[in-house]
C-alpha cells in the first residue's frame, strides 16, 4: 500500500471514528428504556433489570467501548475508586458494553475491582435504545455516560471519548439531582 492510500485510508478512519462518537445521546427529560440482560459482579453471572435497580435509587448507566481496552481500564477504574460516593448519594453503577460475558467476568473482578457490575449488549440492543453505538455494524458502543432518576427519566448524559470526566460529571449531576429536593 502506498504512503498515499494509507495516510488516505487514516484520515477516512479517523473522520469515521470522530462522526461516530459525536453522535447526539438522550437529551434530560428523555424516557429511559427498562432492559434486562446477563451482567457479572465480582465474577459472578446474574440477570440485571434496570427497573430493579431504579426502584432503589438513580443508576448511573455508562456505556464503554470495550473491556480491557486502555480507556475502558481508566474509565472502569475511575467508577470503582468512585463506588462510594456514588452510594452515599443513593446511587447505583452499571457499565455496558458489546462484550461477551465471559469477557466481562473477568473484567468486574480486575478492572471493576468487584464494586459494580458490567453487563453484556451483544445484539446491541441497549446500546441503540441509548444512543450509544460507536460505529453502525459493529459491537462497539460510545463512550456515554447517563444519570437516569427512579421516575425512569434521563437526569445527565455526557458523551466523549476520553474517560476522565464520566465519574465526576455524573457524581455532579447527582448532587445537583438530590440539591433539586429528590
Amino acid at each position: 500500500m502506498s504512503g498515499f492510500t494509507r495516510h488516505t485510508l487514516s484520515i477516512g478512519l479517523s473522520a469515521l471514528l470522530l462522526a461516530a462518537t459525536a453522535q447526539a445521546e438522550l437529551a434530560k427529560g428523555a424516557p429511559a428504556s427498562d432492559f434486562s440482560t446477563e451482567a457479572s459482579l465480582g465474577g459472578k453471572r446474574f440477570q440485571y433489570s434496570l427497573n430493579e435497580a431504579l426502584s432503589h435509587g438513580p443508576v448511573v448507566l455508562y456505556f464503554y467501548p470495550a473491556a480491557f481496552t486502555s480507556g475502558c481500564t481508566v474509565e472502569a477504574h475511575l467508577f470503582a475508586e468512585a463506588t462510594d460516593k456514588f452510594k452515599a448519594l443513593g446511587a447505583t453503577v452499571i457499565g455496558v458494553s458489546g462484550d461477551d460475558i465471559e469477557k466481562l467476568q473477568r473484567f468486574s473482578v480486575s478492572e471493576c475491582r468487584s464494586k459494580f457490575p458490567v453487563a453484556a449488549d451483544k445484539d446491541r440492543k441497549i446500546m441503540k435504545a441509548y444512543d450509544a453505538v460507536m460505529i453502525p455494524g459493529t459491537s462497539y458502543a460510545s463512550r456515554t455516560s447517563y444519570v437516569i432518576t427512579p421516575d425512569h427519566k434521563v437526569w445527565y448524559s455526557y458523551n466523549a471519548m476520553a474517560p476522565d470526566q464520566h465519574v465526576s460529571n455524573t457524581l455532579k449531576a447527582l448532587e445537583a439531582w438530590k440539591a433539586a429536593g429528590h
